[in-house]
């Protein structure tokens, strides 16, 4: 019984998708994100820009997949989305989602 348990863990394990990876997404964000949203997301160039820092992973990851697909338009966005694999949407969505900003309520 304990082997079963232990296979049945290790299996399930090896279907969890991983999250993307915060310093892959660090640099592409150096690359792509940071001349409208800033380094780290949490300064934008415009007013229209949002604030990418602390916005929650999932949400992250679906709107760039949304730019992408085309279901949000914006043909800035639409532009630099197009050159991003879903490892790169994970990595950027990881990245932006583990910074500090206004978004976050600060005691």
């Amino acid at each position: 019984m304990r082997l079963f348990l232990i296979i049945l863990a290790v299996g399930v394990a090896g279907t969890v998708q991983a999250k993307g990876n915060a310093e892959k997404g660090k640099e592409k964000a150096a690359q792509v994100c940071a001349a409208c949203h800033g380094v780290d997301g949490a300064k934008p160039s415009a007013p229209d820009q949002p604030i990418l820092a602390g916005q929650y992973y999932d949400y992250l990851v679906k709107a760039l997949a949304d730019y992408k697909s085309g279901k949000r338009s914006n043909p800035i966005m639409k532009g630099f989305t197009a050159t991003l694999s879903k490892q790169d949407i994970e990595d950027l969505a990881a990245w932006f989602a583990a910074q500090r900003s206004t978004l976050h309520f600060q005691r």
